[in-house]
């Protein structure tokens, strides 16, 4: 059998389970032996972090040649167009690769989504809007630098699924463990549980039932 941990990763928390001196680690968290992130999301992002005691099974979940996509509310500066919105999903070139097409569109504001602590910092000038992307690639900060690259910069970025698997039901800095067989279909839970270390403000409140699930 192999662990399946889907955690709901918050904002200012390393992908790591040890760090520098005052940074809140995965270890801040997570307490289950052996386990280790597929995949990783920057600090400053936050959201579906999947972790696994299975080197084969991180591999399937984090490579890109398997195609598993990757689902992230993204709060950017301004409104992008419909130019910009076909940059996005077509390719663009960040000079050191060239990204795949994507999915993009944009959507209103999640009113299940809580709010982020520290608050973003907004211009009272420029206005912001979110988009929904879906990769199936995920190279170092990338997101953000598409949309830099159309000229809106992102505010916010929030990883909602991964896959088959989401953050439903799970509250920022809770997470369930899955307990996944080899050659079982991804995502299929036996067991759940949900546990949390600490408790650090305006995370103690399960999602919303308005929280997306996936599209058949």
């Amino acid at each position: 059998m192999s662990k399946l941990i889907l955690f709901n990763k918050p904002y200012g928390v390393l992908c790591q389970f040890t760090g520098e001196p005052g940074r809140e680690t995965l270890a801040s968290y997570i307490s289950v032996p052996g386990v280790y992130a597929a995949g990783r999301l920057d600090s400053d992002s936050e959201g579906l972090l999947v972790l696994t005691d299975d080197g084969a099974f991180q591999a399937r979940i984090a490579d890109p040649r398997h195609k598993l996509a990757k689902t992230y509310l993204v709060q950017v500066e301004g409104v992008p167009d419909e130019e910009a919105l076909a940059a996005l999903r077509t390719g663009v070139d960040l000079g050191d690769f060239v990204t795949r097409p994507c999915q993009v569109r944009q959507v209103d504001e999640p009113e299940w989504l809580w709010p982020r602590n520290p608050p973003i910092r907004e211009r009272r000038s420029i206005p912001t809007c979110w988009l929904e992307i879906v990769l199936k690639e995920g190279k170092n900060r990338q997101v953000r630098r598409m949309t830099a690259k159309v000229g809106h910069p992102t505010l916010r970025l929030v990883r909602v699924r991964i896959g088959e698997w989401s953050l439903d039901g799970i509250a920022p800095g809770e997470w369930q463990e899955t307990v996944t067989a080899p050659g079982r279909k991804p995502g299929a839970p036996r067991t759940r549980s949900a546990s949390r270390l600490q408790a650090p403000s305006r995370r103690d409140a399960a999602l919303p039932k308005g929280y997306p699930r996936r599209r058949s």
